[in-house]
């Protein structure tokens, strides 16, 4: 009714109540807003931790993020970087890439540091070593499409982009569910597989 998405009007919530410059001040903020005013299907704080928790214990220097939405993952993943790390993450969007780069800003979060791509996983990932500098990702956060899971991931492998021991973390894979992602990761003989169980988000 506003012409505004509700993206946009998360935004403008985070503008008024929260602390530029502090991420977690600006998730916890996003999850105000989703939990009491609209859903966003954000990570949110419940599987957030899991995020923290591989984060911490893997400390990687180069992760990719496949599908930003509106920001909230990437500020989950770029806060918990060790220093000097890279986060690369891409949205197929544009409109929800316009409203993640300003939250990505707001938190506080330099070009050199999160650099956001837009496009289509399925164009961008051939180009990352090329174009974007990626030569291999230490840590994967898959959180697009559940259809595109399995073959951004085999494109990750025929680009040789994934790091030795690298690690695959994909969200929502038993619902709404990514069978043949799942499928595979099992069966491969490529992957250790764990299946995190957690709520669904708000």
């Amino acid at each position: 009714l506003t012409g505004t998405s509700r993206e946009q009007r998360a935004f403008q919530y985070l503008l008024a109540h929260a602390i530029p410059g502090d991420p977690h001040h600006i998730l916890q903020t996003f999850d105000q807003w989703c939990y009491h005013c609209e859903h966003l299907s954000c990570v949110g704080p419940d599987k957030g931790r899991i995020v923290e928790r591989v984060l911490l214990e893997r400390a990687p220097l180069r992760v990719l993020e496949l599908g930003t939405y509106c920001g909230y993952g990437t500020v989950l993943l770029a806060q918990g970087l060790p220093p000097g790390a890279r986060l690369y993450t891409i949205e197929g969007d544009p409109r929800h890439a316009a409203v993640a780069e300003k939250v990505i800003r707001l938190a506080g979060f330099s070009e050199q540091t999160v650099e956001l791509i837009v496009g289509p996983s399925e164009e961008v990932i051939p180009r990352l070593q090329e174009k974007h500098g990626l030569m291999k990702a230490d840590l994967v956060f898959m959180d697009h499409w559940k259809r595109c899971y399995l073959r951004d991931l085999r494109l990750l492998e025929s680009h040789q982009l994934l790091a030795e021991g690298a690690t695959i973390l994909a969200d929502n894979v038993l619902f709404p569910g990514a069978p043949h992602f799942l499928q595979y990761a099992k069966t491969s003989g490529k992957y250790h597989c764990k299946v995190h169980r957690a709520s669904l988000e708000y």
